[in-house]
C-alpha cells in the first residue's frame, strides 16, 4: 500500500501543487500561473529520469560486480607500484659539507720539523712518498716519477699510514702539514 502511495506522487501532478505551493510563492506570479502544469510535470519526469538511472546503475554494478572489482584493484596496485618506484628510485645520496681549517704556510720559508719527522720515524724514501702524495699525484704517478714499481709505492704507502697512524691519503698530508714535515 505504501508503495502504491509513493508512486502516485510521481503520476499525480495535483499533490506537486499541494507540495511546491510555498516554492511556487516566491517566483513571478504570472511565469507560475501561465506554467503551472508543465513545470510539475517537468519536475515530476526529472525526479523519475534520476530514479530510473539510479535503478539501472544499480543494475550494472551488480551485474558487472566482478570487472569492478579487478578495474579497481588494478588502479589500486598501479598507483601502488608508481609510488614505490619513485620510493626506489630517489638517489640516497646526502652531501654533507665539512668546513676544516687548513693550516698554510709559505713554500719558501718552509722549514722541516726534524724532531717530529724523527718520532715518526719515517724514512727519507717514504717521507718523499708523502712529498708527492700531499702534490696530488696517483700511486702510479709517484711510481713513474721515482723510477720504482708500483707495488713499492703501495708498500711506502702502508708503512707511513701504520707510522701516522691514519687510514687515508688526505689524513697522512694533513697530518704531515700540521707537523711540519711537507711544506
Amino acid at each position: 500500500m505504501t508503495a502504491d502511495k509513493n508512486l502516485s506522487i510521481f503520476v499525480s501532478p495535483h499533490i506537486f501543487i499541494s507540495l511546491f505551493s510555498v516554492a511556487v510563492e516566491k517566483m513571478p506570479t504570472k511565469f507560475i500561473t501561465k506554467y503551472k502544469i508543465p513545470l510539475l510535470y517537468g519536475i515530476s519526469l526529472a525526479m523519475l529520469l534520476f530514479l530510473l538511472q539510479w535503478i539501472k546503475l544499480r543494475l550494472v554494478i551488480i551485474d558487472h560486480y566482478f570487472e569492478i572489482y579487478v578495474g579497481a584493484i588494478a588502479i589500486i596496485f598501479t598507483v601502488l607500484g608508481i609510488w614505490l618506484a619513485l620510493k626506489l628510485t630517489k638517489p640516497k645520496e646526502r652531501i654533507v659539507i665539512i668546513e676544516k681549517e687548513i693550516h698554510v704556510q709559505n713554500q719558501e720559508t718552509f722549514t722541516l720539523n726534524e724532531k717530529a719527522l724523527v718520532q715518526l720515524g719515517l724514512s727519507v724514501r717514504e717521507l718523499e712518498v708523502l712529498r708527492l702524495m700531499a702534490e696530488g699525484l696517483s700511486n702510479q704517478e709517484i711510481a713513474a716519477r721515482l723510477f720504482v714499481s708500483l707495488n713499492t709505492v703501495k708498500t711506502h704507502n702502508s708503512r707511513i699510514f701504520e707510522k701516522m697512524d691514519v687510514k687515508r691519503r688526505t689524513q697522512a698530508v694533513d697530518m704531515g702539514k700540521k707537523l711540519g714535515i711537507i711544506p
